[in-house]
C-alpha cells in the first residue's frame, strides 16, 4: 500500500449504542512525505517567484552544464534571466516600432536590425553581430551629396 494514496479501510464502530451495527467504511488519508496531513502545497517556480517570464531554472541548468564555473550560486541564474528578459524586451520594443514605421504588423529580421542599429547603446553592445537578412542601415555620406546654391565654375 502506498503512503501517498488515499485508502479506505473498514473499522468497527466505537460509539455507544452503535456497536451492534458491525463494520462500516472509515476514510483515512495517510500522511505523505513532509505534508503533515495538511495537504501538499503547490510548487511555485523560481520564475514566478521572481516575477520573470524567462525560465530561471533552465538558465541555471545551462550555467551548470556549460562549465562556466565550478560552482553556480542561486542568485546567478536569477540575475542572468532578468538581464536576458530586459534585453529581449528592449530589442522587441525597438523592432516593433520599426515595423510600425514601415506599416507592418509582423517583425522581420530587417526590423530587428533597424531597431538595434538606431539605438546607440544596443549598437555598441551588438556591434560585431551580424543579423541574417537584416540588410544595412540607409546612409549616404555627406560628401557624396550635391551642394545646393553653389555653381561650379569651369576652369578655362
Amino acid at each position: 500500500m502506498s503512503l501517498s494514496k488515499r485508502t479506505t479501510t473498514l473499522a468497527t464502530s466505537t460509539r455507544h449504542g452503535e456497536g451492534s451495527e458491525g463494520l462500516r467504511p472509515v476514510h483515512r488519508t495517510s500522511v505523505g512525505k513532509g505534508s503533515g496531513g495538511r495537504g501538499g502545497k503547490k510548487k511555485v517556480s523560481k520564475s514566478v517567484r521572481a516575477g520573470l517570464t524567462f525560465p530561471v531554472a533552465r538558465v541555471g541548468r545551462f550555467l551548470k552544464k556549460g562549465k562556466y564555473a565550478n560552482r553556480v550560486g542561486t542568485g546567478a541564474p536569477l540575475y542572468l534571466a532578468a538581464v536576458l528578459e530586459y534585453l529581449t524586451a528592449e530589442i522587441l520594443e525597438l523592432a516593433g516600432n520599426a515595423a510600425r514605421d514601415h506599416k507592418k504588423r509582423r517583425i522581420i529580421p530587417r526590423h530587428i536590425q533597424l531597431g538595434i542599429r538606431n539605438d546607440e547603446e544596443l549598437n555598441r553592445l551588438l556591434g560585431n553581430v551580424t543579423i541574417p537578412q537584416g540588410g544595412v542601415i540607409p546612409n549616404i555620406h555627406a560628401v557624396l551629396l550635391k551642394k545646393k546654391g553653389k555653381k561650379t565654375v569651369s576652369s578655362q
